[in-house]
C-alpha cells in the first residue's frame, strides 16, 4: 500500500532542523545573540569536545552530547556524526551542532552539511567569533596593520590519517594564523625560514585564547624551537608576522601593571 499526500505531509512536518552554531572561542561572553538564543531552544546539544562547560550550560532543556575530536586522543568517527545530525533531526524539533570558533574555520562544516544536503534536512549555518579573532583581541593587537600586512591567512599544517604531514604553510600573507600547529611548530617555523621568511618575524603562542588560563609564549621565527610546548591543556593558536611586533610591549606593559 502507498503512501498517502496526508502521511507524507504528516512525517515532513516531523522533520526537525539543524542549526551548524560557532561557540566561539570559549569566553561565553563571546557567544553571539543568536547562538544564546538557539541554545536555550534546543532539544539537542551535539557538541565539541574544547566547547567550555559554561557555554553548555545555555541549553538547560536540551540533552548534551560530545562528539568531538582530541589531537592523539579517542575521537567521534565524522561518519558517526553526519549519521547522527540526520537520525537526530528526525526526531528533534530544533538540533544544535555546537562547534569551537567559527563553524566554516576547520570545522569540517562541509561533511556535515553534505550529509544534510542529501537527506534533505533543513539547516542553518551561525557564524561564531574564530580562535585568530580573540587571540588578537586578547594581545591587543591588529592582525593587519596599514603599510605593514595587507592580508591574512589562516591555514593548518594538521593532515589528515595516512597523509604525509605537516601540510605545506603558505609564506605568501603578511599575517599568518595557524591552527592545531603546536605539535609541528619548529618544522613549520623550519620551513617558513626556507622559504624565506624573516628570523626576526615575530612569532606568537597563544592557548586557551580569550578563557582565564590563557597562557602566551612570545618570541620570533628563530627562536620558534625554545617554545616548551602547551602549558595548560587546550588549544593551540600560532601568529606569525610583523603586525604582532607590538604583542611583547603589550605583554610586558601587562606585567609591569600587575607587578605595580
Amino acid at each position: 500500500m502507498g503512501t498517502s499526500s496526508s502521511e507524507r505531509a504528516a512525517s515532513a512536518r516531523q522533520v526537525g532542523r539543524v542549526f551548524l552554531v560557532g561557540a566561539g572561542p570559549g569566553d561565553p561572553d563571546l557567544l553571539t545573540v543568536k547562538a544564546l538564543r538557539l541554545l536555550a531552544q534546543a532539544d539537542l546539544v551535539l557538541h565539541d569536545a574544547l566547547v567550555d562547560p559554561r557555554i553548555l550550560e545555555c541549553a538547560p532543556r536540551a540533552r548534551r552530547v560530545d562528539v568531538g575530536k582530541r589531537a592523539g586522543r579517542g575521537a567521534t568517527a565524522q561518519r558517526f556524526i553526519n549519521r547522527l545530525l540526520v537520525s537526530s533531526a528526525r526526531h528533534h524539533a530544533c538540533v544544535v551542532r555546537l562547534k569551537g570558533g567559527d563553524p566554516a574555520v576547520f570545522g569540517r562544516l562541509d561533511e556535515e552539511l553534505q550529509a544534510l544536503r542529501a537527506a534533505a534536512i533543513p539547516f542553518e549555518v551561525v557564524p561564531g567569533v574564530t580562535a585568530a579573532s580573540a587571540a588578537a583581541a586578547s594581545l591587543g593587537v591588529s592582525l593587519t596593520l596599514r603599510g605593514v600586512a595587507r592580508g591574512v591567512s589562516f591555514a593548518t599544517p594538521r593532515v589528515g590519517a595516512g597523509e604525509p604531514g605537516p601540510g605545506q604553510v603558505s609564506n605568501q600573507s603578511d599575517t599568518l594564523v595557524l591552527y592545531m600547529a603546536g605539535q609541528v611548530l619548529g618544522e613549520v617555523a623550519s620551513r617558513l625560514l626556507s622559504d624565506g621568511r624573516p628570523g626576526r618575524t615575530p612569532l606568537v603562542v597563544i592557548e586557551n585564547a580569550s578563557l582565564p588560563n590563557e597562557h602566551r609564549w612570545i618570541g620570533t621565527l628563530d627562536t620558534a624551537v625554545d617554545w616548551p610546548g602547551p602549558a595548560v591543556r587546550g588549544p593551540v593558536l600560532v601568529l606569525i608576522g610583523d603586525a604582532l611586533a607590538a604583542a611583547d610591549q603589550v605583554l610586558a606593559a601587562g606585567l609591569a601593571r600587575n607587578a605595580a
